[in-house]
């Protein structure tokens, strides 16, 4: 064999540049390097910008100060595949930063990712493009390019792919674009149901969560129920339910279960398979208070359609909330508590819960958190509507001390619940004792001076239920509830309104309490409310008859006739008709008045004034222990009555209204003219007495006090009437005598 000879190695052409191994250990370099020509120097840059990105939130940051997302954002749509896949990397992991976010919003790129999600394209560029559309989709601009740019379509095609990753990504994404109703449609008509339960049987916790989470707003929909039901989907459901390794889950899944329960065809169905039967079960044993709390709120939802209160009590469904209502959780109580008022609808359910749940919700009345006194109270006032054994029930659980106290708490949908329980217990006369002596009353002032028209109201109604006798009336005029009552005749709100005029139309019948109302203005106000056709009603107007009852005089002027229960007594006068809303003067205001050419002001009083007791002063007492009591008596001039005064200067201010208004025939005004003359003849020994007594008169200024003048004659009639005639055996004997006598008299 010859020798072998060595091969020559060929040199590298001149116009081709040696190959460069550079390393870079600035990021900036690599930002540098994504604008290169070379497609391998473009995935390296970029494979080296993701394991930077990913070390945390700083280095996206810093990133982003560099100038990448720009140029990796047109490397996303690059046509070679790796330079591709590795720019969506980047793109995706740093799209969860919210400058980033903000930036990618300025330069649309939603419509580069969606076409990543094209079934050509690796699966891992399926995986960081779903990822940054689930990043963006959590902005509502964002949402809207999404559905505009077709991008839900893809996004549940991909909920069939094979890497999980792929699907979490695209059912997160999904799930932030339904709370969007128009997506809610969308993903309807693009059958998202069926994949959406296929994904219920992953391994991945995560993924089945926002699977349900999903499911749980698209069911908001009565149509996506339909079809949800129609693909089986309660089967799924109630399996998750019953499976304990899934506690993580039941919550969620109870929740689409609560959604579905608003039709009555789910209901019937669950009642037929007896599913309904075990989530009440479910919901009774569970350790989670969040299950307990949304299995209540699904109960009070449904509740409100008939057909389904019927079935839930066929099922029993008050054992299951008066359950409830022993937790320890208080928001499980709430939302107990709103499902009893939702059931009460019903009156079997009514019934039920009224023997077994008052005594609970009586309890919760005193509960530390006033959101749970409100929903219970709620809970009570729709039980003891129109029903008088759940309200004694009420009141045997030692229930209205409780709610009295709920009268003073700060919420005011506790305080008008509270109010309408008891104006529901006072229906029953025993019960509206039993309240009167709580101290009702003084409770309600709070109440009555609100500023919610709710609470007002729901105040004026206890008020007008529970002041049906004279001590309940005093009790309130005592704790200063009329004026705040009176105030409420002026609101705005026609429930207020109507309210405070049935309180006041109910104090109003005794005269004390009607007067009291007068001086607040009550009369003046119901005129007024009774003056306008938008404004009054029944019980403005039985409310103004009722003070002017206690008033007749006003009556008499206004209306021109009295009832014949109107009794007249000592002080009526007949002034003349008045117009609606002109106040009637009262008669000392009369009797100031000069004479004039109108009517004269016809008065019955029969009453002769009093006589007034010598008053004895301290300073009486101390004269007389000085020793000059003889000369006190002579003169007459300390004794402090109306009828003789101290000194010529008090005698002379006496009030000309006075002295004009009662009769010259009087006893008053003899006594007054034979005390002024002997005033006159003592002179010199008062003035012997000053020194010893000086400015005593001064000191104890006498108030003068009008009283009308008394018809002594008519006195004389009525005496001799009840004399001849009250004695009379028969009524028909009465009159005549009676008419005997008056023209015995004119003639």
């Amino acid at each position: 064999m010859g020798k072998k000879l060595k091969k020559e190695v060929e040199p590298p052409p001149k116009d081709v540049f040696d190959p460069l191994c550079v390393e870079s250990k600035k990021a900036a370099t690599v930002v540098l390097m994504l604008n290169s020509p070379e497609e391998e120097v473009l995935s390296k840059a970029c494979e080296a910008l993701y394991k930077f990105a990913a070390k945390g939130e700083e280095n996206k940051m810093t990133l982003l100060k560099l100038g990448a997302v720009e140029p990796l954002f047109k490397l996303v749509t690059h046509e070679d595949p790796i330079v591709r896949r590795n720019a969506t990397m980047v793109m995706g992991i740093m799209a969860s930063h919210n400058d980033v976010k903000k930036l990618l919003r300025q330069l649309d790129v939603t419509s580069a990712f969606i076409a990543r999600l094209a079934p050509e394209e690796d699966v891992v560029i399926h995986e960081f493009a779903s990822l940054c559309l689930a990043h963006m989709a959590v902005e509502y601009n964002s949402k809207v390019q999404i559905f505009e740019q077709g991008g839900l379509e893809p996004l549940i095609r991909l909920l069939g792919s094979p890497d999980p990753d792929v699907k979490k990504n695209c059912v997160e994404c999904i799930y932030s674009m339904v709370q969007d109703f128009q997506s809610r449609a969308a993903v309807r008509e693009l059958n998202v149901i069926p994949p959406l339960l296929d994904l219920l049987k992953s391994d991945y916790p995560i993924i089945q969560l926002l699977a349900l989470k999903t499911l749980g707003i698209i069911t908001i929909d009565k149509e996506t129920r339909v079809m949800l039901r129609e693909n089986q989907g309660l089967d799924h459901l109630l399996r998750i339910l019953e499976t304990k390794e899934f506690n993580d889950l039941h919550v969620e899944a109870l929740g689409v279960v609560a959604n579905c329960l608003e039709d009555v065809e789910t209901v019937q169905l669950f009642q037929e398979t007896g599913s309904l039967r075990k989530l009440l079960m479910f919901t009774e044993v569970s350790t989670l208070p969040d299950f307990q709390r949304n299995a209540a709120r699904a109960i009070a939802k449904a509740a409100n359609y008939s057909e389904i209160r019927k079935i839930f009590n066929e099922q029993e469904v008050e054992k299951c909330l008066v359950t409830l209502l022993r937790t320890n959780s208080d928001g499980t109580k709430i939302a107990a508590s709103q499902a009893i008022s939702a059931m009460c609808e019903n009156l079997a359910s009514k019934q039920t819960i009224g023997t077994l749940g008052i005594p609970q919700l009586v309890q919760l009345l005193s509960s530390n958190n006033e959101e749970v006194k409100e929903a219970a109270a709620t809970a009570l006032a729709n039980l003891t509507t129109a029903h008088l054994g759940n309200a004694s029930a009420v009141a045997k659980a030692n229930g209205i001390k409780p709610l009295i106290n709920l009268l003073s708490i700060k919420r005011d949908g506790a305080v008008a619940s509270a109010a309408t329980v008891l104006s529901n217990l006072a229906l029953q006369e025993p019960l509206r004792v039993s309240i009167q002596n709580h101290g009702v009353m003084a409770a309600l002032v709070k109440p009555l001076n609100s500023t919610n028209s709710i609470v007002q109201s729901r105040a004026a109604l206890v008020v007008a239920a529970v002041s049906c006798d004279a001590e309940a009336r005093a009790k309130l005029r005592n704790s200063g509830g009329l004026d705040p009552l009176v105030k409420l005749l002026h609101s705005k709100d026609k429930e207020v309104r109507r309210n405070a005029c049935w309180a006041v139309m109910v104090c109003a019948r005794d005269e004390l309490t009607a007067a009291e109302m007068t001086k607040l203005g009550a009369l003046d106000i119901l005129e007024e409310i009774n003056l306008s056709i938008g404004r009054k009603n029944n019980f403005s107007e039985a409310a103004l008859d009722q003070i002017l009852d206690h008033n007749l005089s006003q009556k008499y002027s206004q209306m021109g006739y009295l009832s014949c229960n109107n009794i007249i007594s000592d002080g009526f006068y007949d002034y003349g008709q008045i117009k609606p809303g002109v106040k009637l003067l009262s008669l000392e205001e009369l009797s100031g008045q000069e004479l004039n050419d109108r009517r004269a002001i016809i008065l019955i009083n029969a009453k002769l004034p009093e006589p007034e007791p010598t008053t004895v002063t301290p300073a009486d007492e101390r004269a007389m222990q000085d020793g000059i009591t003889g000369r006190i008596a002579s003169s007459g001039a300390l004794k402090k009555t109306s009828k003789e005064k101290a000194s010529p200067v008090e005698e002379k201010s006496e009030s000309p209204a006075r002295s004009s208004s009662i009769s010259k025939g009087s006893s008053r005004e003899k006594g007054s003219r034979k005390g002024k003359g002997k005033k006159d003849e003592e002179k010199p020994k008062e003035e012997d007495i000053e020194p010893a007594m000086p400015k005593i008169a001064e000191e104890v200024p006498e108030k003068v006090v009008w009283l009308p003048p008394p018809d002594t004659t008519l006195q004389d009639y009525i005496n001799e009437v009840s004399k001849t005639i009250l004695p009379l055996a028969t009524t028909k004997e009465q009159v005549v005598q009676l008419a005997q006598f008056w023209q015995t008299e004119l003639a």
